[in-house]
């Protein structure tokens, strides 16, 4: 990666050191109406939302699909797991986070506006009937600032970018393990590039959950990573876990970005079926290779936030020590209450699918840090002055990435060098977008 240290300049660093002290995020963000702006004009962050619209419309479940539409598309969708939520029964769920070991104290120490606010974001209509999102789900970002996709418009392109990789890796799966060949035998299927999309297999993959975790996953970004007026991003709490013994009281760490565990919460509450929560839950840690107990933890955390009862809804059973696990999988594929707890066969693959298609950040994140120091370069020669960063974020930085995305522009960079980002930059501006 380019030295960050060496692309920022001394009101830079300084402006950074005081971000990190961070502000009040126990009302909405200011920036919110100014990022959406932005996003609606730009191509690239309407065409994800046309996809993600695509895919939706493509879920069987009707319960599902009504509810994945609802959650992505419709601006005044009530939040179920915020909805007559009075200040007595946050601090309550707080207390509960804490004393069920999912919430360490530690972590809010300095965290703008406290526990409660890492774990209930400001958002409209707070307390009422039909509480409803701070920002349109278009104008949220990906990640936090300076992460990935961290501007307006990032998080629809990281869902999309999520679920073509999904989808794509289950077309994978299908034609590797899927295909018989002529004796009745499995084969690999190279006959053609069809192959990527048929779905004359006998795996019968869950392509509702395929299709929907994703969604469902980042989805609590909207309310995390609102807007700040100077173009920065509200931070985010970590918690699903204290750090220290998370793994049935021994060693382990199952604490999580908060809006994972903020994202199941909604998606309980509204009754969303055992397979797609747990589908969902695996985003950050498919439950194998000894991190069951991270899915379960997240569970448990957004349970509480819920104020549901996992067990009784099916999304964790007790094995025989008493312990919460996952639930054990019946003949079908679907979870049965009645089953054995404890069972080997508590695992679907779409669980390590939807993992594996979180993982676009590997590329995203050095992207995204490179950029900054690229776009703070260039920046003087489209007459923004990179020291003043509110300017630079609102009418330079935010902008670019929501027409442009880092992602391309680390491709065009790396082949093209400073000259093929300049010349990207350039077509914004003879088109009067910056």
């Amino acid at each position: 990666m380019l030295n960050r240290t060496l692309g920022l300049t001394a009101a830079a660093l300084l402006f950074m050191s005081a971000l990190a002290a961070g502000a009040d995020q126990t009302r909405m963000g200011t920036g919110n109406t100014g990022a959406l702006a932005i996003a609606k004009e730009s191509p690239l962050v309407n065409s994800a939302m046309g996809f993600l619209k695509q895919a939706a419309e493509r879920i069987g479940d009707p319960k599902l699909k009504r509810d994945t539409l609802d959650a992505f598309t419709n601006p005044d969708t009530c939040i179920a797991h915020r909805a007559n939520l009075a200040g007595k029964d946050k601090a309550a769920i707080v207390k509960a986070l804490t004393e069920a070991g999912l919430l360490n104290p530690a972590d809010g120490r300095g965290f703008p506006g406290g526990l409660e606010a890492g774990i209930f974001p400001p958002i409209r209509d707070d307390g009422t009937a039909c509480p409803h999102l701070p920002q349109r789900f278009d104008s949220a970002p990906g990640s936090v600032f300076e992460g990935h996709h961290s501007y307006p418009g990032g998080l629809a392109m990281h869902e999309a970018f999520n679920d073509i990789s999904a989808l794509s890796l289950a077309a994978d799966y299908r034609m590797a393990y899927g295909h018989l060949g002529a004796g009745g035998l499995p084969t690999i299927d190279v006959s053609s590039d069809a192959a990527f999309i048929r779905y004359g297999d006998d795996l019968a993959m869950n392509q509702d959950l395929i299709i929907a975790a994703p969604i469902w996953h980042d989805w609590g970004k909207v309310m995390v990573f609102q807007w700040n007026a100077d173009g920065t991003e509200f931070q985010e709490l970590n918690f699903g876990g204290n750090g220290a013994n998370d793994n049935y009281g021994a060693r382990g760490d199952s604490r999580t970005p908060g809006h994972h565990i903020l994202g199941l919460a909604e998606s309980m509450k509204r009754g969303l079926g055992p397979e797609l929560v747990i589908t969902q839950a695996s985003a950050h840690a498919a439950p194998t290779l000894g991190n069951e107990y991270k899915v379960v933890n997240w569970i448990c955390a957004a349970a509480i936030i819920a104020r549901i009862d996992p067990v009784a809804n099916g999304y964790l059973s007790k094995d025989a020590l008493h312990r919460l696990r996952l639930p054990a999988l019946g003949a079908t594929g679907t979870y049965d209450l009645q089953a054995a707890p404890g069972s080997p066969t508590a695992f679907l693959p779409e669980f390590t699918i939807n993992n594996l298609s979180d993982g676009n950040y590997y590329l995203a994140v050095p992207a995204a840090f490179d950029l900054g120091v690229i776009l703070e370069k260039l920046a003087p020669e489209f007459g923004i002055d990179p020291n003043d960063r509110a300017r630079f974020n609102n009418k330079f930085r935010n902008p670019v990435l929501s027409y442009l995305s880092a992602e391309r522009l680390m491709f065009v960079y790396s082949r093209q060098g400073l000259g093929g980002v300049r010349a990207q930059i350039g077509q914004l501006r003879s088109r009067n977008l910056i």
